[in-house]
């Protein structure tokens, strides 16, 4: 009994009374109860105060005011609570905060702004790269449109820029994957097993998925058959594309579902900032189930959609060469390839829905892209790095061009070895540059000559074993082109450019964006100086050249450059002329890592000595390289044969 009565509240508890009567007020004649000893009487309030509530409680009718704290919230004031409360205090419940790195809770979004590797530096991001904190800064880029609309040169042309600019970025093929699922493409063999066929784990599914079972033994892959009517599970001819082929339409999603996971892993996990997922994907039904598998993974990143559309026939037939050559059709018949390549693109046209109004009704960003930059549709694009892809696809041009580039000739600070200054060319430096004119003026003349052989030789369907894809401009008239040359601000620029300066034909301009990297406090001195009075300095940019900036006002590094030649990289997409560009070692690194899809590694070593002059053809698959090398003795330059870029020797350059 006496343990029941304990484990009892006193019945005096407000709280275990809230269901009675509240107590009559003072007014009513009968006196308050006495109080009681409790644990928060240092939080009651004095005696004057209770006073005061007691005043108040004769002039706000029957409840009484300190009885009121049973009809407030739980965050009512101490000094409010009812005198004989025995209930605690409300837990404070910490907010949920995003992982700040900071102390200070914070429960909004921090903002996706501009991120400029080596121009802006904060505390999370002290390179200026995006980094992992910053999800709603990274990017999904899904490509959409019908086969041989040039979603791939689009794609890696893309991957190339933003790579260059250093932001990690990765593109996905679904259709190198959906082969390798289906089998047409030979997985590696085990060294120790080479009778098993080893498939990574979305490949052997799919297989299951057509097989039943996981192949065995010495199979080689199957043949893509042009001719037989029936299809199989490893047939990819035009009938595996038809939407009206089940077994074929779960391969094909599934495929894109794994591939799109491969991104998103790269994406969350790996530090990546942009997966571009290259695939056809052009029905809703697909767009919207890659966008679903998005949200469901990780709401916070960012999509974007960039669609191809064809309509000039040049271009297409350009882009169908280039798939006639590609690994669905290698050495198969042309005509037969072509036939059934067709066949494939009208399986895909009749359940083709392209990007507008479903997109623009659920608030999705995309970029229409229609006869590779000829116009360009966009909706609702957001973040810095949507903008700037939107910017650079504007440029876009399949005009035949070549672009040159090559150091000033020798300067005085040259032969002394030091750094940056303006001084001007010594007479060999001189030498160099009428000698350049001279033979950039011979290959001007010759590659004219080269590109109406290639209009009068080209035939489509191509011949068997040509593997040279035209321009799809070869099919109109072509005219002798513009020539623009380019040198920075400097002395030694300048001077190189004198005798193209003097040609009508050529049409020369200085740029201040050009300049060498400037070496701020090191300006004038020697790599040897600079290793003697400033050791450590001299060991930091050993030790990371690409990211090391030179100290004092000015002081510049390779992520600088990079920064600064932007606009200049787009205005080189965007011209249709040649052009000559008369650099300094730094620019030419930067450049030439740009058009040659060089890694970030390869940037800040690359070796670009004096007296090397460098010749880079777009193509709609790539580029030609040729690299010529100046003979002082013979006043003129010779084609190197074989040439690929390679570190330099000299590691302090």
């Amino acid at each position: 009994m006496s343990s029941n009565k304990d484990s009892r509240a006193p019945s005096s508890s407000p709280l275990l009374q809230s269901n009675k009567p509240s107590a009559p007020s003072i007014s009513g004649g009968e006196p308050p109860p006495a109080p009681v000893s409790h644990p928060h009487d240092a939080l009651l309030p004095p005696p004057a105060m209770a006073h005061a509530v007691r005043s108040m409680n004769d002039l706000n009718g029957p409840i009484a005011l300190r009885d009121r704290s049973l009809i407030a919230s739980s965050d009512t004031p101490p000094a409010m609570r009812s005198v004989v409360s025995t209930a605690p205090n409300s837990p404070r419940i910490p907010p949920v905060r995003q992982n700040s790195g900071g102390t200070t809770p914070r429960l909004r979004p921090h903002p996706a702004t501009l991120n400029v590797p080596g121009m802006t530096v904060s505390r999370v991001s002290p390179d200026g790269k995006i980094s992992d904190r910053d999800v709603a800064a990274k990017l999904v880029i899904i490509m959409v449109g019908l086969p041989a609309r040039g979603k791939s040169y689009i794609t890696k042309k893309v991957q190339r820029y933003l790579s260059w600019q250093q932001y990690n970025s990765c593109i996905f093929n679904v259709g190198n994957r959906r082969r390798v699922a289906a089998g047409l493409s030979s997985p590696m063999k085990s060294a120790h097993s080479p009778t098993v066929i080893q498939l990574d784990p979305p490949a052997q599914a799919a297989s299951i998925l057509l097989n039943g079972h996981v192949p065995q033994g010495n199979t080689e892959p199957a043949e893509l058959n042009l001719n037989n009517e029936s299809i199989d599970a490893m047939d990819q001819s035009a009938k595996f594309f038809d939407p009206t082929n089940e077994t074929a339409a779960k391969l094909r999603e599934q495929v894109a579902l794994d591939t799109l996971d491969e991104l998103l892993d790269y994406l969350l996990h790996q530090g990546g900032s942009v997966g571009i997922l290259d695939a056809t994907n052009s029905t809703i039904h697909r767009r919207q189930l890659l966008v679903d598998r998005i949200k469901e993974r990780e709401p916070k990143l960012g999509i974007l959609f960039i669609e191809s559309i064809c309509h000039d026939q040049n271009l297409l037939e350009a882009n169908m060469r280039l798939k006639l050559s590609g690994p669905d059709y290698k050495d198969k018949d042309p005509h037969q390839s072509l036939a059934d390549f067709k066949r494939r693109v009208a399986a895909y046209e009749s359940a083709y829905v392209p990007i507008g109004e479903y997109e623009e009704a659920h608030d999705m960003q995309y970029i229409q892209m229609i006869d590779v930059g000829r116009k360009l549709i966009q909706h609702r694009l957001r973040g810095f790095l949507s903008g700037g892809i939107s910017s650079y696809l504007t440029t876009f041009n399949l005009a035949p061009r070549q672009i040159w580039l090559t150091r000033h000739g020798q300067s005085v600070d040259n032969r002394l070895g030091k750094l940056g200054g303006d001084s001007e060319l010594t007479p060999d430096g001189e030498q160099y540059g009428k000698a350049l004119h001279t033979f950039v003026t011979q290959k001007r003349k010759e590659w004219l000559i080269e590109q109406k052989d290639k209009i009068a030789q080209s035939s489509f369907p191509p011949k068997a074993g040509d593997h040279t894809p035209p321009y799809p401009e070869l099919n109109r008239e072509l005219e002798e082109k513009n020539f623009c040359v380019w040198t920075s601000m400097l002395k030694r620029s300048v001077q190189t450019a004198m005798e193209f300066d003097n040609d009508e034909d050529y049409d020369v301009k200085n740029w201040a964006m050009l300049n060498e990297l400037n070496a701020g406090l090191f300006e004038g001195l020697t790599y040897e100086e600079i290793a003697r009075r400033f050791p450590g300095e001299y060991r930091k940019r050993a030790d990371d050249k690409l990211h090391y900036t030179y100290p004092g006002v000015g002081g510049e590094g390779y992520l600088q450059v990079i920064a600064r030649l932007r606009d200049m990289v787009r205005e080189i997409e965007r011209i249709e002329d040649h052009v000559l560009i008369i650099g300094h070692r730094s620019v030419c690194r930067v450049l030439m890592a740009y058009f040659m899809d060089l890694t970030r590694n390869e940037i800040a070593d690359l070796d670009v000595p004096l007296g090397m002059l460098y010749s880079i053809e777009p193509k709609p698959y790539g580029y030609d390289f040729h690299a010529y090398r100046y003979h002082a003795d013979k006043g003129t330059f010779f084609e190197v044969p074989n040439y690929r870029p390679q570190r330099t020797v000299d590691r302090a350059a």
